[in-house]
């Protein structure tokens, strides 16, 4: 179930679905045949009819369980947890999510596994990252909430940061990276800075210097696969362990990319959310 608390004068259901929370014409459809709008008596509400600000609006419906195989074989650490959404750390070497049937060794196991035991049948993922790459994941624990979230996403409205440690001294304390990404034709899943691939921007700022090596906080404007990882070696300064971009191999076989921060404004309660992975 998920609760809102109607937040201006003259907002029809209908308004909020399709107009403030931009949901899908499936998802909308189904909450209208199930009758899931209640208000907090539980009286059904006309979806046409204005609400006032401060009405309490309940959303309850038989929604698809998420289809994970549940698992706790990776520890879970919860940076961000509400009625809604929860914000969790993925492990290096561990996938985002299961590529085939029968896999129960990746985040979403785990957190399938988490939620079943809270009593959740959902939730799901609204972005990944690289399976080298650790750090924050954002998962919606209701199918409305997963709607918002990608919007959210594809708006650009929520913000993730990244720290990498990279070879040599970059030239420059802050910049910007615009410099389209393809496939590489001589690598199954290397990617590659092509004229002809997607356009992919990164901003970047220096945080610390040695001798050898550059920190780098980086925040994604597109989310293209390996997209920092690819920029960075496009200025010639590869991810420290990151031998599939030209880096020198690591002892552990890992990389030195963090996806530390995200931050967003809450679709629901409207508070500024600011997750940090202090792992």
């Amino acid at each position: 179930m998920l609760t809102y608390t109607v937040q201006e004068d003259g907002l029809t259901i209908d308004q909020l679905l399709q107009t403030k929370w931009k949901l899908g014409k499936k998802l909308i459809h189904e909450l209208r045949m199930q009758k899931a709008v209640t208000d907090q008596d539980g009286e059904l509400l006309q979806w046409k009819l204005p609400q006032q600000k401060g009405n309490v609006l309940n959303f309850k419906w038989e929604a698809e369980s998420s289809k994970y195989l549940p698992s706790d074989q990776i520890p879970l650490y919860v940076a961000y947890e509400d009625d809604y959404i929860l914000i969790v750390s993925k492990p290096r070497g561990v996938a985002t999510h299961p590529n085939e049937q029968g896999q129960n060794h990746t985040l979403m196991n785990t957190v399938s596994h988490y939620l079943q035991s809270k009593g959740h049948q959902y939730g799901e993922h609204v972005h990944r990252i690289d399976e080298g790459t650790k750090g924050l994941v954002v998962v919606a624990k209701n199918p409305i909430v997963k709607g918002m979230l990608d919007r959210m996403i594809e708006q650009k409205e929520i913000v993730r940061t990244y720290e990498a440690i990279v070879e040599g001294q970059m030239k420059s304390n802050h910049g910007t990276i615009r410099a389209a990404i393809g496939t590489d034709r001589h690598h199954p899943t290397r990617r590659r800075v092509s004229p002809s691939g997607q356009l992919a921007i990164t901003h970047y700022e220096v945080v610390g210097r040695d001798e050898q090596f550059t920190k780098v906080h980086a925040i994604l404007e597109t989310g293209r696969t390996h997209q920092i990882r690819v920029h960075l070696a496009h200025l010639g300064h590869p991810i420290v362990g990151d031998d599939l971009y030209g880096a020198k191999k690591s002892p552990t076989k890992t990389y030195e990319l963090h996806a530390f921060k995200v931050q967003f404004k809450h679709p629901i309660t409207g508070q500024m959310i600011i997750a940090e992975d202090k792992r």
